[in-house]
């Protein structure tokens, strides 16, 4: 009997993946099938599946063409399945010629001509596509929007910018305008990434515009203000979604998963420290924002494990800060001490300070340390009272997870509903505290 083995993600499942299947089961007498997982899907650079692993597996069964499916997981997996299963025949699509002729040792090669005028990405762009405008400072837009190329069926038409003057004149797109009405009516959705001040106007405005929105870390600045613009958003039928990238690495979410599983037991305290001296020093990529404060700037990245895993449910708060003199309500610095039934937590923000940037979370059994920068982390570990147990753990992340942030965004508009990364209870609880920062709530100030 003459195996036959190929892998694909089949994503969107179309005649050109059943016609590859059918010419790919006619060159032996039994077709193994790869699946790739979502995980490895991220490795390889393909970020805007839109389908989820058990979909793309049953739809490749219902087909009948494959004899059996199996899940690509990881990198050199090809070889490992080729002894495993006995196979003489490898074969993908002919966009991939010369890649894989390293196989050739192990078993025959054939590169298959692809149905030409279809493909999962070209769907996606037809029948998916979102109109985006964004709007900030033009070091911020320019990032943002090569990050936002990586993703298929999101389409930059629309930027809305006060610093026209300094605007990067090789970011293309329909229209550039400081009139953020105007740039609304040429959009599906909008990012905003403006003065945390003018965050809740423009959310509230684009929202009964019926644009989808996501929006920069703090949503509002009052707990009130958040739950009002979700509400909105629920009775216009449209997405809000708080932008936070770190909610979007891969590295960030394993993690929460694998402290949630009790893998150091209970979790007694969570301590992360984010800080930075580029606005301080006239940085460009942050000279332009003068609003964006410590806490705002740094707070909700730092809070993200806080509630996460221990919950929005603390007892006590405690802030701690040191103004700017020059800067009206400009923390330089702020320690938040958080105080639940059975834990405690504490996060430390600063554009006027640096420190180690890590995040460690303690637990009865153990615990796990988050490296410097943590907040894009590829990397954490789990130590233990003997060093032969800890494990370290490494994902791939590209672009500061700011891509996966666009791909959650969009999928959220596709299905009608918000990829739960960060949940309204979080965005509240974040608000809350913002709140209580500027009422100088539970705040001791040092000199």
């Amino acid at each position: 009997m003459k195996k036959v083995i190929t892998y694909g993600t089949y994503d969107l499942l179309h005649f050109g993946h059943i016609r590859l299947l059918e010419r790919a089961k006619e060159l032996g007498d039994y077709l193994i099938v790869g699946v790739t997982s979502d995980d490895f899907d991220k490795v390889r650079g393909k970020i805007n599946v839109q389908q989820p692993l058990n979909e793309r597996v049953q739809a490749v069964q219902n087909t009948g063409i494959a004899d059996e499916v199996i899940i690509e997981e990881y990198e050199g997996q090809k070889i490992d399945d080729i002894i495993k299963y006995g196979i003489d025949i490898f074969t993908v699509g002919s966009d991939w010629v010369g890649y894989f002729d390293y196989l050739k040792e192990y078993c025959e090669v054939v590169y298959l001509d692809r149905t030409q005028g279809i493909s999962s990405s070209q769907i996606r762009d037809e029948k998916r596509a979102i109109n985006l405008g964004m709007v900030g400072v033009p070091p911020v837009l320019l990032k943002y929007s090569r990050e936002c190329s990586y993703v298929n069926g999101v389409n930059i038409k629309a930027m809305c910018t006060d610093d026209q003057e300094n605007y990067p004149k090789n970011l293309k797109c329909d229209l550039v305008t400081s009139d953020y009405e105007v740039m609304l009516a040429h959009v599906d959705a909008v990012y905003i990434h403006s003065d945390p001040v003018s965050h809740y106007e423009q959310v509230k405005y684009a929202l009964e515009q019926g644009k989808h929105v996501l929006c920069e870390s703090p949503i509002a600045l009052t707990k009130d203000q958040t739950k009002e613009l979700f509400e909105l958003a629920e009775k216009k039928q449209v997405v809000l979604m708080e932008a936070l990238k770190t909610a979007h690495s891969l590295a960030y979410q394993r993690m929460v998963v694998l402290i949630k599983s009790g893998r150091i037991g209970r979790i007694v305290s969570v301590d992360a420290t984010c800080t930075s001296l580029r606005d301080i020093a006239g940085d460009d990529t942050t000279r332009f924002a003068p609003k964006w404060n410590s806490l705002c700037s740094w707070g909700p990245t730092a809070m993200l494990p806080v509630f996460q895993i221990l919950g929005t449910k603390y007892k006590e708060k405690s802030i701690i800060s040191q103004f700017a003199k020059e800067r009206e309500n400009y923390d330089l610095f702020t320690k938040i001490d958080f105080i639940y039934d059975s834990a405690v937590a504490s996060i430390k923000v600063g554009k006027g300070v640096k420190s180690e940037g890590e995040l460690v979370i303690s637990g009865t059994k153990g615990y796990l340390y988050v490296p410097a920068p943590w907040w894009k982390t590829d990397y954490y570990e789990i130590r233990f009272e003997n060093p032969a147990n800890n494990k370290r753990y490494f994902y791939q992340l590209d672009g500061e997870g700011i891509r996966y942030e666009f791909v959650a965004f969009a999928r959220a508009i596709h299905k009608g509903n918000t990829i739960n990364r960060i949940s309204r209870e979080t965005s509240e609880t974040i608000s809350s505290v913002i709140e209580d920062f500027y009422c100088h709530k539970d705040m001791k100030i040092i000199i």
